[in-house]
């Protein structure tokens, strides 16, 4: 009870996942920040070098988590310069974080990305490297939502409500 007011009081923002989650520990995590007074979006850097192979694809982790109210989602965005200098994208175009994946019990609420690679050689990404963007939004109900929990609940990442 006590954790759930704590978690109550705070509107959004980004945490590292606890230490069983981590897929770098020990790593220098550097929690998602904006890049100007006016940058909706709050880029996402990159733990580790990766490479992308030619016509590629890979799952990168980012060892954040993120939390917000439950009216609300993050939208997870390539940046620009990936996708237009580099070639690179979003395999499901755009992610969307919901309020209940904060904490879930297999990854703690991990933010991954899956990102491929259009070129016909492999792109290499350097660790520090802001790799995407979230942009936190809130969503509407649609009239006679009367959603009932049908035994789905949150245990894991991508895909994770239907597994």
């Amino acid at each position: 009870m006590e954790e759930q007011a704590r978690y109550d009081a705070k509107e959004r923002g980004f945490e590292i996942v606890e230490d069983w989650a981590r897929d770098f520990p020990g790593c220098e995590i550097i929690l998602p920040k904006r890049s100007t007074k006016y940058s909706a979006g709050y880029d996402f850097f990159l733990v580790n070098d990766v490479e992308i192979p030619k016509n590629g694809k890979i799952i990168v982790s980012t060892d954040v988590k993120t939390y917000m109210q439950k009216n609300e989602r993050l939208e997870i965005h390539i940046r620009s310069s990936l996708g237009i200098k580099k070639g690179l994208y979003l395999l499901n175009a755009e992610g969307v974080i919901d309020h209940d994946y904060y904490g879930n019990p297999k990854n703690d609420g991990k933010i991954m990305m899956g990102i491929g690679n259009t070129n016909p050689f492999p792109v290499m990404i350097k660790k520090g490297e802001r790799i995407a963007q979230g942009i936190f939004s809130k969503y509407l109900l649609a009239d006679g939502d009367n959603f009932e929990n049908n035994g789905n609940s949150r245990n894991g990442g991508m895909g994770s409500t239907d597994e």
